[in-house]
């Protein structure tokens, strides 16, 4: 079950530049910034009620965000929901044929599990299916 929209990814160039923009934009400051080294992208958080938003910003030319971001510009890249099993949950959303980036979760920011879907299957949206490392030892 989907407990939530955990956080909506943006890809930006800069978060030096695109910090204070959302700080404007969103009456809040950035709570976190942290780098996820084997995604190579380094991301920076801003609460929003209960969903948040993560910025993304590429630290080598041939991460995702770069080439997302050479192809399509800035922009909305991605959304994330979180789930209770996420285990559970992609082994029901393999069974009902929507294609799986990632086959097994792996470990994103903040100490969450993460896995995407394939935008195809998706109606052009990628998905990150998310669960908080803290939510598998309740």
């Amino acid at each position: 079950m989907i407990k939530k929209v955990e956080h909506i990814g943006v890809a930006v160039k800069s978060l030096n530049e695109s910090i204070p923009v959302f700080e404007k934009l969103l009456g809040s400051t950035c709570y976190k910034v942290e780098e996820v080294s084997d995604q190579k992208v380094k991301t920076a958080f801003f609460k929003v009620g209960e969903t948040k938003i993560e910025l993304l910003e590429a630290t080598s030319p041939d991460s995702p965000i770069a080439k997302f971001i050479e192809k399509r510009g800035e922009g909305v890249h991605h959304i994330a929901f979180e789930v209770e099993d996420i285990e559970k949950k992609l082994v029901e959303l393999k069974e009902l044929n929507f294609q799986l980036i990632d086959e097994k979760p792996r470990l994103g920011a903040e100490n969450f599990l993460i896995a995407f879907l394939h935008p195809k299957s998706v109606n052009g949206v990628l998905t990150e299916i998310c669960q908080h490392q803290n939510e598998m030892n309740k």
